[in-house]
């Protein structure tokens, strides 16, 4: 799969697909962050959590080399920069 189907099937999945079943990247991912850092008793923010996400899939493509693999982990990257910019406009 070449990198343009890559990010287009990404895009796809984070602005339909999943959108619609998760709800908007920010309130999963703070969801998310809030169950981690009540578990490792740690402050964990939501781009941290779309980061880590994205390494489950590095770590996955080291086993076998799927398009999933490379499709979720450019979403998941996509994510984190739009969850750093929020953020960042939060002031946190």
């Amino acid at each position: 799969m070449d990198r343009i189907k890559i990010l287009n099937e990404a895009l796809r999945l984070t602005s339909q697909d999943r959108l619609a079943t998760h709800g908007t990247p920010y309130l999963n991912h703070r969801r998310i962050a809030d169950l981690w850092s009540a578990y490792l008793e740690t402050p964990i923010t939501p781009e941290q959590v779309a980061i880590c996400q994205a390494l489950v899939k590095v770590a996955r493509s080291q086993q076998s080399s799927i398009d999933d693999h490379y499709i979720d982990g450019a979403a998941y990257f996509a994510i984190a920069g739009e969850l750093a910019e929020i953020q960042e406009r939060q002031g946190k």
